[in-house]
């Protein structure tokens, strides 16, 4: 007989709290993970600052928590790829509207996810190591290859002929940057990119071409240099502030295409609380006039900017494309590798606050992940 536990969020704002939870049912198409591994996002730390802010749709307490790595305990109706003690990788969806943000959501020892958006991982991959995957590599899948983001093509993706055509990544060392730069090789695409100086060596292993240091005051007109005429497919920015810079690359090569996966302002700089306060109206005044402004000019110059949304590919070709063609065998050959290193933060779920507050205080070219006990789960 099994035991479920999570880390629940009671109300907005509130810290995580660790308690016994409903036993997650699969329902058609999806599978009862048991985890052994979760990751923690920046959209958990959002979630948990903002409130009701950007996920109005909540109904506390619910878990929080999108990437899972574990092993398969229960399958439910029309399940044919998938058997019970499969290892696998999965995006728990909980948190996306509609959705159970509870029994889809990753934060606890059994999590209830779409066979769709699930891979086998092979016997040589650490759960710990996987589970950084779901939710950078979906984010990144969107921006690339949804047709109201950059439109790439992904019809031969990992099978694909070099193309003489560039993928500008702004951002490459974040977690969604560094997939996205082996989706787009993957696909065929050459790729330029921006990190901090001591990333450059790992950026060019993830495929890129060129690198270049985001702090130098000359990284734009470098990039539109490197690019030496070739054709600019798309651009994706990343980083927080990163479509600004962005926006200039698209002007100069002719890109008629922004992705931004980033807002252009931090939603960490607020106070976890209820209530207003001077820190949250300039952050809503200066996340209104900014993106107001960037629309404005990017449309003056014929270019579209607009926003990514990770779990869009849950209901577009691109999700069964990435999901049950390519990662299963791209992991299998080392040819999509996990990005960013796994920072393990701990073991149990009481371990997901803090690795949550380490988050907001800064990680660089890591993920931080909690491993499971299984044991613990048993009775």
């Amino acid at each position: 007989m099994r035991d479920n536990t999570a880390a629940w969020i009671d109300a907005p704002y509130a810290d995580l709290t660790v308690r016994g939870a409903p036993m997650p049912t699969p329902g058609p198409g999806q599978l009862l993970v048991e985890t052994r591994a979760v990751a923690v996002n920046p959209l958990d730390a959002i979630i948990q600052s903002n409130g009701t802010v950007m996920y109005g749709w909540l109904r506390y307490p619910v878990v929080l928590g999108e990437d899972i790595a574990g092993v398969v305990v229960e399958t439910g109706a029309d399940v044919t790829d998938f058997a019970v003690g499969d290892r696998v990788v999965a995006y728990a969806m909980g948190l996306e509207k509609g959705r159970d943000a509870v029994s889809e959501s990753g934060f606890q020892s059994y999590v209830a996810v779409d066979a769709s958006l699930a891979a086998a991982l092979p016997e040589t991959m650490a759960f710990g190591d996987a589970a950084v995957l779901p939710l950078a590599v979906s984010t990144a899948a969107a921006g690339l290859f949804e047709t109201d983001q950059l439109g790439l093509d992904f019809s031969t993706l990992g099978a694909s002929e070099p193309r003489d055509e560039v993928v500008v990544v702004w951002g490459g060392a974040t977690a969604v940057g560094g997939n996205a730069i082996q989706l787009a090789r993957a696909a065929g695409y050459r790729v330029i990119t921006t990190a901090s100086a001591g990333n450059h060596e790992r950026m060019m292993q993830l495929g890129a071409e060129a690198a270049f240091d985001y702090r130098d005051p000359d990284a734009v007109d470098r990039i539109i240099e490197a690019v030496k005429g070739s054709v600019v497919a798309g651009i994706l920015a990343v980083a927080v502030g990163s479509a600004e810079p962005c926006l200039r690359i698209a002007r100069a090569t002719g890109a008629t295409r922004i992705s931004m996966a980033s807002p252009p302002v931090s939603f960490y700089d607020q106070p976890r609380r209820r209530g207003l306060s001077l820190t949250r109206m300039r952050l809503v005044l200066r996340l209104g006039t900014r993106t107001a402004l960037l629309q404005l000019r990017s449309r003056i110059h014929g270019i579209r900017a607009s926003f990514i949304w990770g779990s869009a590919i849950a209901a577009s070709p691109v999700g069964p494309a990435i999901w049950q063609k390519y990662l299963p065998v791209a992991l299998a050959s080392g040819r999509q590798t996990p990005y960013p290193d796994a920072r393990i933060a701990g073991t149990g779920l009481p371990a997901v606050q803090g690795a949550i507050d380490t988050l907001r205080r800064g990680v660089s070219a890591q993920k931080l992940v909690i491993t499971l006990d299984p044991t613990q789960t048993e009775s």
